[in-house]
């Protein structure tokens, strides 16, 4: 039967319960264009642009 080896220390265990291991929250750059934040790599919602060139319609809003 599968049965631990030894006690796990409230440290060791504290340290695997916490939260150190979880990722960072995204860059975001500016857009050339606007200058609304985007995510690196992504069409910025607000123009539709990206590389250079329009690849989203965006709706002018009033």
């Amino acid at each position: 039967m599968a049965v631990p080896k030894g006690k796990v220390s409230r440290q060791r265990r504290d340290k695997r319960r916490s939260s150190t291991w979880k990722l960072t929250a995204p860059n975001l750059v500016k857009c050339p264009n606007c200058g609304e934040l985007v995510k690196p790599h992504h069409a910025c919602k607000n123009c539709g642009l990206y590389n250079g060139r329009t690849v989203l319609k965006v709706e002018e809003s009033k």
